[in-house]
């Protein structure tokens, strides 16, 4: 028998619903120290570098990530995730495609690595050489998990599982955030990282996480059925029908989902394009050196060319 959902029973999402929140200990809690102990990394930072102080730009970035994941999880986006399928939708893609950049941006762990020191600073610097950072660490790797975990988390009999087991609805958005910030990390961010990829390959690897999204989107879009039982179980009476409800978060997972993969493209396309200019001017600049190099070599031109000693001039003028 399918567990009695949490959030059955809601009335229906508008008006002051919009307001409704959610707090739970273990996710207030994770909130709350990962805040705490990155600005403590910020403040030994400083204390230990004060000529190179952490980037205000980057503490901001943390403090939006952990804003963002508090919108999915604790308003009323979490209070219905289990109500409504689109709602679910969205809390995902503020996840992975709001939150999880934002904390590759921060680099939380070129933050660590700066602000640590005696055991502690070799325990990181250990952790980071370690074969499984530089595993986790690898372009590819992180590529092929978001290949698998966006559409096993929605296509599959997994999201009707996070939908009965609450523990294993918290430890998906987990998963989100951490496989959205090994992603996002070939993009944003510089946290130690023995791969990195130029802007091009940038580039290629955001356009070809596209069609990840899109298959994913249309797969829901095109259902004929409810795909996911453990929504009969709310016995909701208002709202979008079930297979309408699905489609609907079909059509936000391909579009804003596209969209959302989209626009960092921008900024890659830009460093690529900045990066050839620099290239094209150190060749230039490198080619005049040579130039004058090898114009120094050849020693100084004379003004006039050197008249034949051979040649004899008579008075009317014509040479013997």
């Amino acid at each position: 028998m399918i567990a009695v959902l949490a959030d059955a029973g809601l009335p229906p999402l508008g008006g002051s619903q919009l307001f409704s929140t959610q707090f739970d200990f273990v996710p207030v809690a994770m909130v709350v120290v990962a805040l705490a102990l990155y600005l403590w990394g910020v403040r030994r930072n400083n204390a230990l570098h004060p000529r190179h102080r952490w980037p205000v730009g980057k503490t901001i970035a943390w403090v939006g990530a952990l804003f963002s994941t508090g919108v999915g999880i604790f308003s009323f986006i979490g209070v219905y995730d289990t109500e409504l399928f689109w709602d679910h939708m969205v809390q995902h893609l503020i996840l992975i495609m709001v939150a999880a950049p934002l904390f590759a941006v921060a680099s939380p762990l070129r933050l660590a690595f700066n602000s640590t020191s005696g055991t502690a600073h070799i325990v990181v610097t250990e952790a980071l050489r370690s074969r499984v950072a530089k595993f986790l660490g690898n372009p590819i790797v992180a590529f092929i998990l978001y290949a698998v975990v966006i559409p096993v988390s929605h296509l599959t009999v997994w999201y009707n599982y996070t939908l009965t087991q609450e523990s294993v609805h918290n430890a998906e958005h987990l998963a989100f955030l951490l496989v959205g910030y090994l992603f996002w990390r070939q993009i944003f961010g510089n946290d130690p990282n023995s791969h990195r990829l130029h802007p091009a390959l940038q580039f290629f690897y955001l356009f070809m996480a596209i069609p990840i999204d899109t298959f994913t989107g249309l797969s829901l879009a095109g259902a004929s059925h409810e795909l996911f039982p453990a929504y009969f179980a709310t016995h909701r009476t208002w709202g979008p029908s079930y297979v309408t409800d699905l489609h609907v978060g079909g059509d936000i997972m391909w579009v804003v989902g596209d969209t959302l993969m989209l626009w960092p493209m921008i900024p890659v396309a830009l460093r690529w394009m900045h990066m050839d200019e620099r290239r094209a001017v150190r060749v230039d600049r490198e080619l005049d050196e040579l130039a004058l190099r090898e114009a120094a070599a050849a020693g100084p031109v004379p003004d006039h060319p050197p008249r034949s000693i051979s040649s004899t001039r008579t008075p009317s003028g014509s040479v013997q």
